[in-house]
């Protein structure tokens, strides 16, 4: 039977029990729905962070097959998996920098989108879903980050599980909640580990279903003002099949190429067992964690946890904030600024907490670093002068 029958007959087949030629009619519409004129590689980001959800997915079901949930197993299958499992060190590789390049994508995404005020009406609970995306991910990140069971994360998340402490009311009775217990242990690990596997993908399926079913159910914003959405000729606009998907398929075939850069020339490091007892020096959270992890020092504990939630609450009530008629940046002069300044103190917070309470080297000259991010220039002191045959020589 030749392929031009076999597809006559399935389609037949599907026709006699299913309304196929509805679904058919939609699948094409979808496929040559015209895209606003001005949709650029600015609009692929979406697209990678959806490669990397699927990167994330599929690496992680690899890994399961043989991690070990356990405080005693967990360390030792990951690092079975780096050094015995065939091409084990390149899917962990591909899960531990995918989960890092989703978040970077995440925000170019939400900043285009940002940029080009298409969060506004009528798009507003696609904005809120995307920001609840990002929540989601980053919550990912959070949890994945104690799965290794070394050091640096068994650390990281004893910080990040303390900071909870500070909720009103409810603080210890949270950290409780998270940790199994009073201490990060076995217990935590069990938790953090069904949310990772289990809780979080269901609810970030949800998400990008509902995200997707919005965005292709109301198309790509255009620049125009709110309320204005031109029909689109099918000579003077761009189709989303085939134009923008190979658009998508060439910036994925270059980004495949930079994240197995990431993977083969910085592999992760796995670093040494969890230690309950050793406390390593200069423990900080996560780069996505840094900004809030800096701001949260200059407030007390309680008022720091309130502060720590107006960014993400502005986040979600943005379109509802802004609520000018203008999308081009051009005429949006206010929002455009403050959120460069938001940009800024955010970015500014990341560095700072970066270095604190270390010590950096800046123009030839060494600095102390403190919990608030004030320099100190350390003193050196000269060496003694030194008589000709090399001994020291009092003044």
């Amino acid at each position: 039977m030749s392929i031009g029958k076999l597809k006559a007959a399935v389609e037949r087949f599907l026709r006699e029990r299913y309304a196929w030629d509805a679904f058919k009619d939609f699948t094409q519409h979808q496929a040559q729905k015209p895209l606003p004129p001005h949709v650029s590689w600015w609009h692929t980001f979406g697209s990678l962070a959806l490669f990397l959800l699927v990167n994330q997915i599929v690496t992680g079901v690899l890994l399961m097959v043989y991690y070990r949930p356990t405080s005693d197993h967990a360390f030792d299958s990951i690092k079975f998996i780096q050094t015995e499992v065939p091409a084990g060190w390149l899917i962990r590789g591909l899960h531990s920098w995918g989960a890092t390049l989703m978040i970077v994508m995440l925000i170019l995404h939400m900043l285009r989108v940002f940029v080009m005020g298409s969060y506004k009406k009528p798009r507003e609970l696609t904005w809120v879903t995307g920001v609840a995306l990002f929540g989601v991910t980053v919550t990912f990140g959070f949890t994945g980050y104690l799965l290794p069971w070394n050091q640096l994360s068994y650390w990281a998340t004893t910080v990040g599980t303390e900071v909870t402490r500070a909720v009103p009311l409810i603080g210890n009775h949270l950290a409780v909640l998270l940790r199994g217990g009073e201490t990060v242990s076995g217990e935590t690990l069990a938790r953090f580990y069904v949310l990772h596997v289990v809780v979080l993908p269901w609810v970030i399926v949800g998400l990008v279903s509902l995200h997707l079913f919005l965005m292709r159910l109301q198309n790509l914003s255009t620049m125009d003002r709110v309320g204005i959405e031109p029909v689109f000729h099918p000579d003077r606009s761009l189709r989303f099949f085939p134009e923008h998907v190979l658009k998508e398929m060439s910036v994925f075939t270059i980004f495949l190429g930079i994240l197995l850069a990431f993977v083969i020339f910085s592999p992760s490091e796995l670093g040494e067992p969890a230690d309950p007892f050793n406390t390593p020096a200069g423990i900080k959270p996560e780069w996505y964690f840094l900004s809030t992890y800096q701001m949260l020092k200059y407030f007390p504990e309680t008022l720091g946890i309130f502060t720590s939630m107006i960014p993400p609450l502005l986040l979600i009530l943005l379109p509802f904030i802004d609520r000018s008629p203008e999308r081009h940046p051009k005429r949006r002069p206010t929002a455009m600024v403050l959120g460069a300044i938001a940009i800024t103190i955010t970015l500014a917070l990341g560095v700072i907490g970066k270095i604190s309470e270390s010590e950096v080297t800046l123009f030839g000259r060494t600095y102390d670093v403190d919990l608030y991010g004030r320099l100190t220039r350390i003193s050196v002191t000269p060496p003694a002068p030194r008589g000709a045959g090399g001994e020291e020589r009092p003044e």
